[in-house]
């Protein structure tokens, strides 16, 4: 059946924010003489919920902080880090080609509405979308659960057959896996080696390699 329909993840996706994100957790652990444990960060990337550094950054230092004014100059750190970064390589293409062969096009994301929007302004890009499914910092709702993927199917009104989702984590494969869409995975310095091709049908290590002609022609 041919595609009628690209879903895309947003972090670490079409922008690089991952990077940027356990850049400033990392600054606020060492601000505090720890380390952010690679291990554990690895299980809040594309969810919800998965693990919580307050409270291990809290028992690592012996008592509360004063998380509100951290939590603020943590996230300003990473803002001034994100606002450097662009469109990931090749993302470009895909938004071109799917205007180009008629394609609904969707951002899928266990993120929230505002900082998606944030972002896509930023960009340049906030027009030309089908749908925008967020989890909006529900649990229930976040991968690697297959609900938003599922959203995104109905309202764009097309079959998991006939989409192809690109993700970035091992969270958000295993979600449009469990929706029956094909993913194809494409790794960042975060998500790397946290195992992404056994969740993913396909994985390059850039959309840029791979031209989305030649991926719309294995499924015709």
């Amino acid at each position: 059946m041919a595609i009628r329909a690209f879903l895309f993840d947003f972090d670490g996706l079409i922008v690089d924010t991952e990077t940027a994100s356990r850049a400033g957790w990392e600054w606020l652990y060492r601000e505090h003489g720890h380390e952010l444990p690679p291990d554990k960060w690895a299980l809040t990337v594309g969810t919800v919920g998965g693990w919580d550094p307050w409270n291990h950054l809290e028992e690592l230092v012996g008592e509360s902080l004063e998380r509100e004014a951290l939590n603020d100059r943590r996230y300003a750190h990473e803002l001034t880090l994100i606002e450097a970064e662009g469109l990931r390589p090749g993302i470009s293409e895909y938004f071109a080609a799917a205007e180009r062969h008629g394609l609904k096009r969707a951002i899928v994301s266990s993120s929230s509405q505002r900082w998606i929007d944030m972002h896509l302004k930023r960009l340049e890009r906030a027009a030309g979308w089908d749908a925008i499914v967020t989890a909006d910092h529900d649990e229930e709702r976040a991968k690697p659960r297959p609900t938003l993927y599922l959203e995104a199917l109905e309202l764009l009104g097309v079959g998991a057959d006939e989409a192809v989702a690109f993700e970035d984590s091992p969270n958000g494969a295993r979600a449009a896996k469990k929706a029956g869409i094909y993913v194809v995975g494409i790794p960042n310095a975060v998500t790397r080696d946290l195992g992404l091709a056994e969740s993913a049908d396909l994985v390059v290590d850039s959309l840029a390699d791979l031209p989305p002609d030649e991926l719309l022609a294995r499924f015709s």
